[in-house]
């Protein structure tokens, strides 16, 4: 029974390709018809794309994961801003408000002795909880971070030059970021016979 109950959670996780493909794939086609038509169409262009991507998730997993679905829900909201009053800031301070609200979200629970980080990985890696909660602060500082760039960026520079910034400035320094993280991850790595984790995670 158990072995069956592992292989049905195994079918419901994304394979790597198709998840990186599915992150990606909404960015990509912004930056393609950005360059093609304009921000406008390429907005409209990502709020079926982000739909799309969970619709596919779903599909395979039979759940939405949290980023990715608060991450749809901005981008519906400030997209369809975006579009129908023909305003391209709207589009642009959704980056800003979305950062400043994982920062926030993250500081906040643990203010109240919660850890939001163990469920956004979806049980991808076990720390114990000093491990989680430097890795709480790490993160909430570089989406504030994140946020203050975005506004530089936004306030300064034109539309284009912002939309590069988005898919080849922010994703890049995310990723070397989340590299950067391995090694404080390793030390507090918690090992397969440890007992149940303990109940301040969501």
């Amino acid at each position: 029974m158990t072995q069956e109950t592992t292989a049905a959670s195994a079918k419901r996780r994304l394979h790597p390709g198709l998840k990186f493909a599915l992150e990606m794939g909404p960015l990509v086609l912004f930056f393609i018809v950005n360059q093609k038509f304009g921000i406008f169409q390429a907005t409209a262009a990502l709020m079926v794309a982000v739909v799309a991507t969970l619709a596919v998730s779903y599909s395979i997993t039979r759940h939405l994961p949290t980023m990715p679905m608060v991450t749809a829900v901005f981008v519906l909201v400030f997209g369809s801003l975006t579009f129908f009053l023909q305003d391209e800031n709207f589009i642009k301070l959704k980056v800003t408000i979305l950062y400043l609200l994982f920062g926030s979200a993250l500081l906040g629970a643990l203010w109240f002795g919660k850890l939001l980080l163990p469920a956004v990985f979806e049980s991808a890696f076990r720390l114990d909880d000093a491990g989680w909660r430097k890795l709480t602060w790490r993160w909430a500082l570089f989406f504030f971070f994140l946020a203050a760039l975005n506004e530089f960026v936004r306030r300064g520079f034109p539309t284009d030059v912002w939309v590069n910034f988005k898919v080849f400035g922010i994703l890049p320094l995310t990723l070397l970021y989340a590299l950067s993280q391995i090694p404080l991850m390793m030390r507090h790595e918690l090992k397969e016979d440890v007992g149940e984790e303990p109940d301040s995670h969501f």
